[in-house]
């Protein structure tokens, strides 16, 4: 039975029941953060930045990007996953979400899959698998055929330890059934110099760093870790070609925190959408080896979840452990 009281309350209660649902409905009213754990310059920064600016445009909204490096992107993956539910912090996560529960467990979110919300997909980028001209292979199965003649003799490099280009080159170690020896360095530039110097002898290299040196003759591009070409290098044929089911790749993609509102992640994936659809905005992503991948929460969800799998499983297959 309803009092006299509770009935003449109702109307003062009323308000305060909408306002969460009128907030959604107004967002975004001011600007947005979005976090990423990546210093300014490269490839992730500068699609990332521009992606954003995409998306405040299609929001009328200033959306500004923050680069928060740090502890293999945890700083910023953490910070977005501990901020308020409201759509105002949102996270241009990458697949060191997918790595960082198995390489370094002791960092957070310990699991991202359910202290994140997945709003969508934003660009996918491969590995040239490239080599120094001493090496006598010119595709990957020659490769393959050279390293099981000379076991051990080939040293591969990559940006470090746990870095998704090193995590190519163990699973392309593992499909293969070779042995080659890694070479880790603190950034892909400084291995990218020794490969020149045949101090190395290959490594999966970034496409828009392998691609000047492909070009000058300083390295050999043999293949393209991603199951398909990249328009960037469409003369090489992707790993998967010789080892079935190979897909090693970089991504990034949009999230919020857990809990984050329908409506607002309805809002946010549309203009993500707009932004990833912009032909001006593709072609400039292609130039640098990004293929930009219009795709909502529930393709990112399943991207995270999957690559968790994978890149988990290999990690401790192949034993092996952070720097």
């Amino acid at each position: 039975m309803i009092t006299r009281r509770a009935w003449l309350g109702a109307p003062l209660a009323l308000p305060a029941l909408l306002r969460p649902a009128a907030a959604q409905d107004a967002w975004p009213s001011r600007s947005v953060s979005v976090l990423l754990g990546y210093p300014p310059g490269g490839v992730t920064d500068f699609a990332a930045r521009a992606v954003v600016e995409r998306m405040g445009r299609a929001l009328n909204q200033t959306m500004v990007l923050e680069n928060r490096p740090g502890a293999a992107t945890a700083l910023a993956n953490t910070a977005a996953a501990q901020a308020r539910p409201d759509g105002y912090t949102l996270l241009m996560g990458t697949s060191t979400l997918a790595i960082n529960p198995a390489l370094q467990p002791n960092l957070t979110p310990k699991d991202p899959q359910k202290e994140l919300t997945p709003i969508g997909t934003v660009f996918r980028t491969a590995f040239v698998l490239h080599v120094h001209p001493s090496v006598p292979a010119r595709n990957t199965a020659e490769l393959i055929a050279y390293a099981k003649a000379n076991p051990g003799k080939l040293n591969f490099g990559s940006s470090g330890t746990g870095a998704v280009n090193h995590l190519c080159l163990e699973l392309f170690r593992a499909r293969a059934g070779i042995d080659v020896v890694h070479v880790p360095y603190r950034g892909g530039a400084a291995g990218l110099l020794d490969l020149r110097e045949n101090r190395i002898q290959g490594m999966f290299s970034a496409v828009q760093e392998a691609l000047p040196v492909i070009r000058d003759g300083v390295t050999r591009g043999l293949a393209i870790s991603s199951k398909e070409r990249a328009a960037a290098v469409p003369d090489l044929p992707p790993i998967a070609d010789v080892l079935p089911g190979y897909d090693g790749v970089f991504w990034q993609g949009l999230f919020g925190p857990a809990g984050l509102p329908a409506p607002i992640v309805a809002r946010a994936g549309a203009a993500l959408r707009e932004a990833t659809t912009d032909t001006d905005l593709i072609a400039r992503m292609a130039a640098q080896g990004v293929a930009l991948t219009p795709g909502d929460g529930e393709a990112l969800r399943r991207t995270l979840a999957d690559e968790t799998v994978l890149w988990g499983r290999l990690i401790r297959e192949q034993n092996i452990r952070a720097e």
